[in-house]
């Protein structure tokens, strides 16, 4: 199913879109792709943010990031 939008861009909008076009894309496709891409890294980084408040709330992996922390700081060269 397909929906017909109507939006305003602004200078630098106009200016990103001109720059997927010049790709050989349709106005149709560079901004489908736009929207596609900006909500999959909108996804992954609250993926990833999961994922690291997870890794944050494992003591035993806390524990042994600070021993290799330690370990890398004695095995550092002085000077």
């Amino acid at each position: 199913m397909s929906q017909a939008i109507s939006v305003r861009l602004d200078d630098e909008a106009v200016r990103a879109l001109g720059r997927l076009e010049a790709t050989g894309m349709t106005r149709s496709e560079a901004i489908r792709a736009a929207l596609v891409e900006a909500a999959s890294r909108l996804h992954d980084k609250r993926a990833l943010a999961a994922e690291v408040a997870a890794l944050e709330a494992d003591e035993d992996d806390r524990a042994e990031m600070l021993a290799v922390a330690d370990l890398m700081e004695s095995l550092r060269a002085s000077g």
